[in-house]
């Protein structure tokens, strides 16, 4: 695709500070990045903070957070719209003295009131237009004590159409638009005046949104136009379902996207399974961030709402974990390793992410398999030992731990030609000797392959265990 403006391509994300930054609102931010950065464009970031109710500063830093780790930059902002209210004013002032906007001082109860006879006679809700001035019309007598309102002289005739990115051709009956009221009683300005005025002083060419947001754009157009600013092209993105097919929700993982951090997932796979949900490159489900950017063209994402899958979350996180050089993947796991009452710098941590990695789904799976080698030493309980510790096991890992002092080289594969001899001379198989070596040295039944275990463990560590457990009745 290429724009067919002549407008160097400008993208934004303009989130509400009301909460966390969740899973669709990433996906937007995601999808509008993407763009930017396939045409060499700006991407901008804004924060829509004039609801002084629900807006918090925990929240914008709760936004930030999640843009950051998912590495989506923004080329220009933080904006914030409350920093912007004089610009707001100033352009609501233009527009009374043009005659695109007016005072309205229906109450809101005579509002509903007119409302209410609209749905009686079978008519769409909305303001019967009683302030509105017409050519020969007398307006009724100003009301003392009431604050006004200023609502948008909206066009009544013809149609508001745009050729959506991602729907195609969208048309709403203007004669359905109600004025739209653009400033509160106290001269605070509305949510869709505030949108219009920054899309057109920030020339940005390009919305991708979700498409809870279809409603509103027809209005926006009609303001901008309104205002003589260019339009950009709007896309609407479906919403992202649950597996159960329902609208998203915490019980289904609609979490903060940093929750998903904390969980053990690695950005870079969020970006991969977000880009996937409501975007296709054939059938291409793994690519790099570079590949997504590439490859990414708004004509490709679905009409359809996307389901979210954690299943399918997992698995490319941990293709993505086995992507990463084993040292790189230390350093992500190390802390989370702390957290457990671990000590990663008690091992050699890489070469036990190397170990691990096709053995978890997430970075906390990793974590707690490192604990094996990082965190404190548990000896196998007696019911555990009476279990596997018998008198035949108890002769084999005595034979392994004298020959194992004398061993040239404590490596895995020195350990594993050990450990055949020992089954060979002794007529075993393997399980004979592997599991009572796990439960000696590990205290646990079930390990990673114990010739890996053992070379990671260290010869000192592996024969002061061993030797304990034998002494142990």
């Amino acid at each position: 695709m290429t724009d067919s403006s002549t407008r160097p391509v400008r993208t934004r994300f303009a989130p509400s500070p009301t909460g966390y930054l969740h899973l669709g609102g990433a996906r937007t931010a995601l999808f509008s990045w993407a763009f930017a950065r396939h045409f060499g464009g700006t991407f901008v970031l804004r924060i829509e903070d004039t609801d002084l109710e629900r807006s918090t500063p925990e929240a914008v830093q709760a936004i930030l957070d999640g843009m950051q780790w998912l590495d989506l930059k923004a080329d220009e902002g933080p904006f914030y719209q409350m920093q912007r209210m004089d610009r707001y004013r100033a352009v609501i002032a233009d527009m009374l003295a043009q005659g695109t906007a007016y005072h309205c001082y229906s109450t809101p109860k005579e509002v509903e009131a007119m409302r209410e006879r609209a749905r009686a006679v079978g008519a769409k809700p909305r303001y019967d237009g009683t302030w509105r001035p017409e050519p020969g019309k007398t307006l009724p007598p100003i009301p003392a004590g009431v604050q006004p309102v200023v609502r948008f002289r909206s066009p009544q005739d013809g149609v508001t159409a745009w050729d959506d990115l991602v729907k195609g051709p969208i048309s709403f009956d203007n004669g359905e638009l109600d004025d739209l009221v653009i400033a509160r009683p106290d001269g605070t300005p509305t949510y869709n005046f505030c949108v219009v005025v920054d899309d057109w002083d920030m020339r940005i060419t390009h919305v991708i949104r979700g498409d809870d947001h279809v409603n509103n754009t027809p209005r926006q157009i009609n303001i901008l136009r309104a205002l003589g600013g260019e339009l950009p092209r709007y896309g609407h993105v479906p919403m992202i379902l649950g597996p159960d097919g329902e609208k998203l929700s915490k019980r289904h993982g609609a979490v903060s996207v940093m929750e998903y951090d904390r969980m053990g997932y690695l950005p870079e796979a969020m970006v991969n399974y977000l880009a996937r949900l409501g975007w296709s490159h054939g059938n291409d489900e793994l690519f790099t961030r570079e590949q997504f950017v590439e490859w990414f063209d708004p004509r490709n994402l679905s009409r359809s709402a996307a389901q979210w899958d954690p299943k399918k979350l997992n698995w490319v996180n941990a293709h993505a974990m086995r992507a990463l050089d084993p040292a790189d993947l230390a350093a992500r796991v190390a802390p989370r390793i702390v957290r457990r009452g671990g000590d990663p710098a008690s091992a050699d941590l890489p070469a036990i992410m190397a170990l691990l990695r096709d053995r978890g789904e997430t970075l906390e799976d990793l974590a707690e398999g490192a604990m094996l080698f990082c965190g404190p030493y548990a000896p196998a309980d007696d019911a555990l030992r009476a279990e596997v510790l018998d008198d035949a096991a108890r002769v084999l890992l005595e034979d392994f731990r004298q020959r194992a002092e004398a061993l040239p080289a404590w490596t895995e594969a020195e350990l594993d030609g050990l450990i055949k001899a020992i089954l060979r001379d002794h007529g075993a198989k393997m399980p004979k000797l592997a599991i009572p070596l796990r439960v000696a040295v590990t205290g646990r039944k079930h390990t990673p392959s114990i010739g890996a275990v053992l070379a990671l463990l260290g010869r000192e560590t592996v024969l002061e265990r061993l030797a304990a457990s034998l002494a142990r009745s």
